[in-house]
């Protein structure tokens, strides 16, 4: 299966990850303009953003741009709805990363979520939907993402789910080294 050609959804009794649309902008806006979540969301290598907006026409914009890198086979960009509430209260960023750095024939997983959500059980709830399809949807052998020290609950979360700490440094289009990755391995 073509992740780019046919996007899958996931879901159980909790959540559904599913592709974003426009529709999501009012519910994404609640995401990326909580000042609580903004400094877990992974900026790396995304030309200084920091995914802060507070407005509609910006929230537009950042669709527009994930729907144009689905369409050129960039990334996948997931809504997470959560089926007590009836919103999107995040999204999951994957693709398949090949460079010359331990992050190589890896799939990069950025986690965006408001910070209600940002709870062990919840993160471990939603990442178990996604982590082991992404093996195969993205080729790889590996997934990384992101978790800055003061994101306890996502740290947790993350070893809970057979993640590990990394010390290697992930290097960015213009040589920054970028550090703080998780990594699970696929199970043989």
């Amino acid at each position: 299966m073509d992740v780019y050609e046919n996007c899958p959804e996931f879901e159980d009794e909790n959540y559904l990850l599913r592709m974003v649309c426009m529709e999501d902008k009012k519910d994404l806006l609640k995401v990326y303009s909580d000042k609580a979540a903004v400094p877990f969301f992974n900026g790396d290598n995304c030309g200084g953003d920091d995914f802060y907006y507070i407005t509609e026409q910006r929230m537009e914009r950042a669709i527009d741009y994930w729907l144009y890198e689905y369409h050129r086979s960039g990334f996948v960009r997931w809504a997470i709805v959560s089926k007590e509430i009836h919103q999107v209260v995040g999204t999951i960023e994957l693709f398949h990363r090949d460079a010359d750095d331990y992050f190589t024939n890896c799939g990069l997983l950025r986690l965006d979520i408001r910070s209600d959500y940002e709870k062990v059980s919840e993160i471990i709830r939603i990442l178990k939907l996604i982590i082991e399809p992404a093996y195969t949807l993205f080729r790889c052998n590996k997934i990384a993402t992101k978790a800055v020290v003061t994101a306890i609950q996502r740290v947790q979360a993350l070893e809970n789910l057979g993640f590990s700490y990394t010390e290697e440094k992930l290097i960015g289009h213009d040589g920054t080294r970028y550090d703080s990755y998780f990594v699970k391995y696929q199970e043989q």
